[in-house]
């Protein structure tokens, strides 16, 4: 079939038009420019195969292995979670707050996505990040190798690596999912453990506002990434940690998305 046939059934099997375009692109090894001007030649074997796996619900990250996030492309794998654009808020605020010269901890990394980004934007950042999974962390290390990016990988769940440690700043985007949301159905090509901590979906949340004051340097700052519905209830759990100048952030759509406090020591 030809470019254009594929885009074709690309409509007919309910594709969005830029889902079907990037993976066309990807296949063809060239951009959408030049699909639009060949798009009468003939497309690679495995490209309506492709169309058909995103129609059944597969990410369009796992069939290009990459994603991009916040100016970087990174390797993904079904071993952790793609990253969203609603992150970029948690990297951004992180980046507001983080002092010149900072130790920074990312705590369950995936993908390595938020560490990798806050130490290509700010390379004076001291980064350490951790991860539950060691095919995930395989993951993280391989995206800061190829991007010749320093990161401290740590094997372990959330601080655990870390005992003994403190740090300026602490970020994570935790699962918090709830066990009974309907859009779990639509992520099940991805790690069902980075998703959701099953019931309301707050219980890593509020383990880490209450375990991450130890680590915290005093005027230290930890932000958490949550569900857009989750802001009042991760602002109690942070306050009620003894937590200070608590406050949310929103997202592309201003959203709440993400939600900080100030530990005083």
């Amino acid at each position: 079939m030809s470019f254009d046939e594929l885009l074709v059934e690309a409509r007919r099997l309910g594709l969005e038009r830029q889902d079907a375009l990037a993976w066309l692109a990807h296949v063809s090894g060239h951009d959408r420019t030049w699909l639009f001007a060949h798009g009468d030649e003939a497309a690679p074997a495995n490209a309506a195969a492709g169309l058909q796996r995103l129609a059944a619900g597969e990410p369009l990250a796992h069939l290009t292995g990459w994603q991009p996030f916040h100016d970087l492309v990174l390797a993904v794998t079904p071993d952790v979670l793609i990253p969203r654009p609603d992150t970029e808020a948690l990297v951004d605020w992180a980046l507001e707050l983080a002092p010149r010269g900072a130790r920074v901890a990312d705590l369950g990394t995936g993908s390595g996505a938020i560490a990798l980004a806050l130490k290509t934007a700010r390379p004076d950042l001291a980064v350490t990040a951790t991860d539950l999974s060691p095919t995930a962390l395989a993951v993280a290390r391989s995206n800061g190798e190829r991007l010749a990016l320093d990161v401290d990988w740590r094997l372990g769940s959330w601080l655990a690596p870390l005992a003994g440690e403190a740090f300026d700043l602490i970020v994570s985007n935790p699962p918090y999912i709830a066990a009974d949301d309907p859009h779990l159905a639509a992520l099940t090509h991805e790690p069902l453990g980075a998703l959701t901590p099953g019931g309301d979906g707050l219980a890593d949340l509020a383990q880490l506002a209450a375990t991450s004051p130890t680590h915290l340097h005093p005027g230290g700052w930890l932000l958490l990434e949550h569900g857009w519905d989750q802001a009042e209830a991760v602002q109690r759990l942070l306050a009620q940690a003894g937590f200070a100048n608590v406050r949310s952030q929103t997202d592309r759509a201003g959203r709440p998305r993400c939600t900080g406090g100030r530990w005083q020591g």
